[in-house]
C-alpha cells in the first residue's frame, strides 16, 4: 500500500512513468482493462506525464477498444499533444465515421504543428468519404507546399480522393505523376473511371495491371454491371480466379437494372454465401421491375431463415406492398418494424405514408405522419402527394401552409403534389398560384412534370385553349403525359379540333402509346364518328398496338383476386354473378338508369351496351368483396383504367344500399364512395 511522506509534493506524481509499466498497459485488451489502468493512472498521479496520457490515447483509439469519446477526453488533457497523439485521434475520427471532425481537428492542428505523411492520408480518406472535393483541393495544395506531393502514400490517398469524388481528370494527373504505383492505386483509378462511366478506359487499365487482387476485377464487374453493360460484365465475372461475394451483388443488381430478373435469380441461386446487401439486391430488383409478388416473398424467405431486414430491405418490401395494393401485408410490416424498433424518422416514414396512401388507408398515412416527431421534409411530401391521390385538396392546402410555417422549404416534389391536388380538385385559379409561387417565391425551374400538372389541371378543367398556350411555351418539348392529358380533356369536352391535334403530336412522341389510340377512338365514338374509330382501330392492327383490359382486383385474406371484363375464371363466379344479378335488381328499384352512351363500341342493341356495362371488371370486384368481406368493413379495389361514368353512378347508388364503404384506385386517383356520395365530387 503505497504511503504519502511529508517529503512529497502534492504538485507531483506519486509514482514515476516507471511506476505504471508500459508493459502493463500493452496488455490491455478491453474496455473494462483500460479504464481500470486509467483510474490507477489518476489516482498515483502518473496520468500528468505525457507518455502515459498518450499511451491511454492510444488504446482507446484502438480498433480493438475504439471508445471515440474516451480518446478525446485523454487528448483534451494532454497539455502538449505530439504529431502522433494528432494523427491517432484524426485516425480515429476517420474510422468512426465522422470525418467532418476529422478535417476541423486537422485544421485545430495546422495552428500547432506541421502534418506529416501519417496526417494527410487519413484526412483525405475523410474528404473523400464526405464527398468534400472542395477542402481535398484545399488540402492537396498545402500538401504541395510542405514538400509532400511525392510521397506515394500521399499520392495514393489524392488518386482515390479524386476517383471518388469524380475527378477523374485529377486522379488520372496525380496518377502519372506518380513513381511507385501500388496495387491500391491502380484500384482506385480504375475504380474512378468505372464510376464516371469511362469503362473502356477501365479496362485498359485493368488489362495493363502486372497484378491483381479480388477488388481489381470485383471494380471491373461492378462497374460495367452499373453502366448498363451487363454482358461485359458476365465475361469479367466469369474470368475471375475467385469470385468474392461483392462480384456477385454487382452481377445480380446489374442483371436486376438491365430487366433480366430471371438471369438474376439463377445467379442468386448459384451463391455459395449470401448477404443482406444480396437479399436487398434481389428484393429492390424485383420491385424496380414491378414483379411485386416476387419481392414479398424473397422478403419472406429472409424472415423465415431469420435474418434481420435493414432500412433498405423494408423500404423496398413497403414499395412492393404499395404496388400490389395489400393492406394487410402492409399493416403486417409495419407491426414488425415496431415490434423490432425501426425508427420512423427517416425514410422508412415516408414510405409507410406512402404505403398507406396508395392502398387507399389515407386515415392510416395521416396517423403514421402526426406520430412522427422529427418530421423532415419527406414526411410532409409524401403525405401532401397522398392527400393529393385522395382528391383531399383541402387537408393538402392547410398541410402545405403548416409546413412552411414550421420553416419547412417546399422543393420541387412537395410542389407537385399541391399541383396535382388542385387538379383533381378543379382548382383552376389555386394551380395557377402555387405554379406562379414555386417560381418567383421559391425560385424553383418548372420541370416537365410541372408543366405536366399545370397542363392537366386546365385540361381537366375544360380550359383547352389556355392548356394549349401553356404547351406551345414551354421551354422543353412536351411528352406524352402531357399530350395525353390534352387528348383526355378534348375527349371530356368533347372537341375532336383539339383532340385531333393532341394526337397528332402524341403520335409522334410516342407511336407506341395505347392511351392514345384509345382515348382517340373512344372520342371518336362519342361524337358517332364510327368511320373514324373504324380508321384508329386499323392503326392499331397494322401497328400491332393492343388495348389493355380492364382489370380490377381486390384483396381477400392476403390474396389478390383479379377480375377483367366479363371474367368467368374465378373459382366462385357462381356466386359473383348471382351477386351481380342481385345488385341490378337493387340499382333498378333505385331508379338507375344504365349510361349506355359509355359503351364505345358499335353495339345495335341496347341491352347489349347494358350487359357490357354490368360486366365491368370493377362490378364483379364490388360483388366478390360484398360476398367475403366482413359486414361494415370497407371495399378495397384496384383498377388499372380510368372508372367510366356508368361504373362511378353505380358504385355511389352500391355504397349507399349496401352501406358499405368503397374504396376505388384507378389509374390518376382514389374515390372514395360514402352513403351515396363520392369523395371526387363527380370531378375526375
Amino acid at each position: 500500500m503505497l504511503q504519502l511522506t511529508p517529503s512529497h509534493s502534492l504538485h507531483q506524481p506519486l509514482l514515476s512513468p516507471q511506476s505504471l509499466p508500459f508493459s502493463l498497459l500493452q496488455t490491455c485488451k478491453t474496455q473494462r482493462e483500460a479504464e481500470q489502468h486509467h483510474a490507477i493512472s489518476l489516482k498515483t498521479g502518473t496520468f500528468s506525464h505525457p507518455a502515459i496520457a498518450s499511451r491511454f490515447l492510444s488504446l482507446y483509439a484502438d480498433p480493438k477498444i475504439n471508445n471515440l469519446d474516451s480518446a478525446r477526453s485523454v487528448f483534451d488533457q494532454i497539455e502538449e499533444p505530439t504529431l502522433v497523439s494528432w494523427n491517432v485521434l484524426i485516425k480515429c475520427y476517420v474510422g468512426n465515421q465522422r470525418s467532418h471532425d476529422a478535417i476541423v481537428l486537422f485544421y485545430e492542428l495546422l495552428h500547432e504543428l506541421v502534418p506529416d505523411n501519417f496526417t494527410v492520408p487519413c484526412v483525405i480518406k475523410g474528404c473523400a468519404r464526405l464527398n468534400a472535393i472542395g477542402e481535398g483541393k484545399q488540402i492537396h495544395g498545402l500538401v504541395l507546399k510542405i514538400g509532400l506531393g511525392l510521397d506515394k502514400f500521399v499520392q495514393s490517398s489524392l488518386v482515390s480522393l479524386y476517383s471518388k469524388c469524380g475527378e477523374i481528370g485529377l486522379a488520372r494527373k496525380v496518377f502519372d505523376q506518380m513513381l511507385d504505383r501500388d496495387l491500391v492505386t491502380w484500384n482506385s483509378l480504375i475504380d474512378g473511371y468505372a464510376r464516371c462511366g469511362e469503362v473502356e478506359v477501365a479496362m485498359e487499365l485493368f488489362d495493363q495491371m502486372q497484378e491483381r487482387d479480388s477488388f481489381s476485377w470485383t471494380v471491373l464487374v461492378d462497374g460495367l454491371s452499373k453502366c448498363g453493360k451487363v454482358e461485359m460484365a458476365r465475361e469479367i465475372f466469369d474470368r475471375m480466379p475467385n469470385r468474392n461475394l461483392v462480384s456477385w451483388n454487382a452481377m445480380i443488381n446489374g442483371y436486376m437494372k438491365s430487366g433480366d430478373f430471371e438471369m438474376a435469380r439463377q445467379l442468386f441461386g448459384l451463391m455459395p454465401t449470401r448477404d443482406i446487401i444480396t437479399w436487398n439486391s434481389m428484393i429492390a430488383g424485383y420491385e424496380f421491375n414491378g414483379q411485386f409478388m416476387e419481392a414479398l416473398e424473397l422478403f419472406q424467405e429472409i424472415l423465415e431463415e431469420d435474418i434481420m431486414p435493414s432500412h433498405a430491405t423494408l423500404v423496398s418490401a413497403l414499395s412492393a406492398v404499395s404496388g400490389l395494393a395489400t393492406l394487410s401485408k402492409g399493416r403486417w410490416i409495419h407491426s414488425f418494424m415496431v415490434k423490432h424498433g425501426f425508427d420512423l424518422d427517416g425514410v422508412l416514414g415516408t414510405s409507410l405514408i406512402e404505403l398507406y396512401s396508395k392502398c387507399g388507408s389515407i386515415e392510416s398515412a395521416l396517423a403514421v405522419f402526426r406520430a412522427i416527431d422529427r418530421k423532415k421534409l419527406g414526411h410532409w411530401t409524401a403525405i401532401i402527394v397522398g392527400l393529393g391521390m385522395h382528391g383531399m385538396a383541402d387537408q393538402v392546402l392547410e398541410l402545405f401552409l403548416e409546413m412552411r410555417k414550421n420553416g419547412m422549404r417546399p422543393h420541387s416534389i412537395t410542389f407537385i403534389g399541391v399541383l396535382n391536388a388542385c387538379s383533381h380538385a378543379g382548382l383552376v385559379d389555386l394551380g395557377r398560384y402555387y405554379f406562379n409561387l414555386m417560381i418567383n417565391d421559391y425560385e424553383i425551374e418548372p420541370t416537365i412534370e410541372h408543366y405536366g400538372c399545370f397542363v392537366d389541371i386546365l385540361c381537366r378543367a375544360g380550359c383547352l385553349d389556355e392548356a394549349k398556350n401553356v404547351i406551345e411555351g414551354m421551354p422543353m418539348k412536351p411528352n406524352k403525359v402531357i399530350w395525353m392529358s390534352l387528348l383526355s380533356g378534348a375527349r371530356n369536352q368533347g372537341n375532336v379540333e383539339v383532340g385531333d391535334y393532341a394526337a397528332r403530336h402524341l403520335i409522334d412522341v410516342s407511336p407506341d402509346t395505347v392511351g392514345c389510340y384509345v382515348l382517340l377512338s373512344n372520342m371518336y365514338a362519342a361524337a358517332d364518328k364510327w368511320e373514324k374509330v373504324s380508321q384508329v382501330r386499323e392503326i392499331m392492327r397494322k401497328r400491332g398496338v393492343k388495348k389493355d383490359p380492364g382489370c380490377s382486383s381486390i384483396e381477400h385474406r392476403g390474396v389478390l383476386h383479379g377480375f377483367i371484363v366479363g371474367d368467368k375464371s374465378h373459382p366462385r363466379t357462381k356466386d359473383i354473378y348471382s351477386k351481380l344479378t342481385e345488385m341490378r335488381e337493387k340499382l333498378k328499384s333505385e331508379g338507375h338508369v344504365p349510361d349506355t352512351s359509355q359503351v364505345l363500341l358499335c353495339l345495335e342493341e341496347e341491352k347489349e351496351k347494358e350487359a357490357e356495362l354490368e360486366n365491368h371488371s370493377e362490378r364483379l370486384a364490388i360483388a366478390y368483396g360484398l360476398i367475403n368481406l366482413e359486414s361494415g368493413s370497407p371495399i378495397r379495389i384496384i383498377k388499372n383504367l380510368r372508372v367510366c361514368n356508368d361504373c362511378h353512378s353505380v358504385t355511389k347508388l352500391l355504397s349507399s344500399i349496401y352501406d358499405r364503404e368503397i374504396i376505388v384506385r384507378d389509374n390518376s386517383r382514389f374515390h372514395h364512395f360514402r352513403n351515396g356520395s363520392c369523395s371526387c365530387k363527380d370531378f375526375w
